[in-house]
């Protein structure tokens, strides 16, 4: 049979998807840009067409994370200001006296590497490695999605057209999630204060333990009446804090990230989705496109394994957060406006934080720490029992961390510690004078 009479080719498709990233097709790639969450910028739209050009030619597997780099770091430089050598200094003299605040109330060793100052690009770059392992799980799900539509719904006219289209479909895909993994991580470098500012330990727990982010930890502090020298001196408190924890109790960062991991490998992507927004996209108005992708509506409820699982991880982080509040407040004692600044915190994290939205979109979980003042009270309540070095011990070892039953009933936690029995409430009282009655209205005995 004559080459003409075998119908299109995989190369026949490439050079399809090629006269459409050129701008030869329906679909301006500005709004191909807007439709994967990218700005309305000619630079980013040039960036995302050669990128997308370039997965075309790559015939290897996997993602090109080094994209998300880039992309992240270009954006964190936009708004980049350089601190000054003053600014530079009073950074270092608050995580300083920091330390030595730190060393007054809580026995955890002081950290082995020195606390950076990061510049947002900085931030960017420090934290990618862990950012691409939490998202790789649903990246290599959209895109086992995109060739499973491809598939499915491509007529059957085309089918020697596809050959392993697929894998030109999974490289589109990765560098579509890879950019938008750039877009959130960038935009949170621009709200971040420092390392753990997101609850998870971002950074390299040998090589950096520590970092604040000066440009942003001052642009928080604008919104208060507060000098700015407190703001600095207790976040640097609150970052010391949440690194020494994580170096301390050695087995929680593993812990926590594969908590994370193991739920996003649990994710599916709903292709019945994906191929209804391809049969109605409108390519003159991509927007819902664009919604489905950045609220995570690809991903599915979750199934009932997940929502134990989440469970589980959202008490974790509150155990972590509130015994990191608890510590603050105490080292900050002497600052003035210490409340003012806790509060601040406090309202920012309800609102969803800086990593929120991250999380929603790149791993379909919120990532918030529901009973942050419940898990807080508790380990107030332990401290004023045993003391920072009784409290402080229940790190030691997974086994012996607290659960939820003791964020429910610190009484019961502190009992167990202390060797005494609990105060009984009044449900507890009520029964407890129930069976003891004395009144006489019971039947004695012979």
């Amino acid at each position: 049979m004559a080459a003409d009479d075998e119908g299109p080719s995989e190369d026949d498709f490439r050079d399809m998807l090629r006269e459409f990233l050129s701008g030869n097709g329906e679909l301006d790639p500005a709004k191909l840009a807007s439709a994967a969450g990218l700005p309305n910028d000619p630079e980013m739209v040039q960036r995302l067409i050669g990128q997308l050009q370039s997965a075309l030619q790559n015939s290897g597997e996997g993602i090109n994370w080094g994209l998300a780099l880039e992309q992240a770091r270009g954006l964190a430089q936009r708004s980049a200001v350089t601190s000054t050598p003053a600014e530079v200094s009073g950074f270092e003299q608050a995580l300083h006296v920091a330390a030595l605040w730190l060393d007054e109330i809580t026995a955890i060793a002081q950290l082995t590497t020195e606390p950076a100052l990061l510049t947002r690009a900085g931030w960017a770059e420090a934290t990618m490695p862990v950012w691409t392992q939490l998202a790789e799980p649903v990246a290599h799900s959209i895109a086992d999605a995109l060739t499973g539509v491809l598939r499915d719904q491509a007529p059957e006219e085309m089918a020697g057209m596809l050959g392993d289209a697929g894998q030109v479909m999974r490289n589109i895909g990765g560098t579509l999630f890879a950019m938008q993994l750039g877009q959130v991580v960038g935009q949170l470098s621009g709200e971040v204060v420092s390392g753990g500012d997101v609850g998870i330990p971002l950074l390299d727990g040998e090589q950096r333990q520590a970092a604040l982010v000066p440009q942003n930890v001052d642009a928080f502090g604008a919104g208060l009446d507060v000098d700015i020298s407190e703001v600095r001196l207790y976040l640097a408190v609150r970052e010391l804090a949440h690194a020494r924890l994580f170096r301390h109790a050695r087995w929680l960062r593993l812990a926590l990230l594969t908590q994370i991991t193991d739920f996003a490998r649990g994710i599916h992507i709903d292709t019945d989705r994906i191929a209804e927004l391809a049969e109605n996209f409108d390519p003159q108005n991509p927007e819902e496109l664009r919604a489905a992708v950045s609220s995570g509506a690809f991903i599915p409820e979750k199934t009932e394994e997940q929502r134990i699982a989440l469970g589980r991880l959202e008490t974790m982080l509150a155990l972590i957060e509130g015994w990191v509040d608890v510590v603050t407040q105490a080292a900050t004692a002497r600052l003035p406006r210490n409340g003012a600044i806790a509060e601040m915190v406090r309202r920012r994290r309800a609102a969803g934080g800086p990593a929120e939205s991250a999380f929603a979109t790149l791993v379909g979980l919120e990532l918030r720490p529901r009973r942050l003042r419940e898990a807080a009270a508790m380990w107030q309540a332990v401290s004023d029992a045993v003391g920072a070095e009784g409290r402080d011990a229940l790190w030691a070892h997974p086994d012996v961390i607290p659960t939820d039953a003791d964020i429910d009933d610190p009484a019961a936690l502190v009992a167990r510690l202390t060797g005494g029995a609990p105060e009984p409430d009044a449900i507890d009282k009520a029964i407890e004078d129930l069976l003891d009655d004395t009144t006489g209205d019971r039947p004695h005995e012979e």
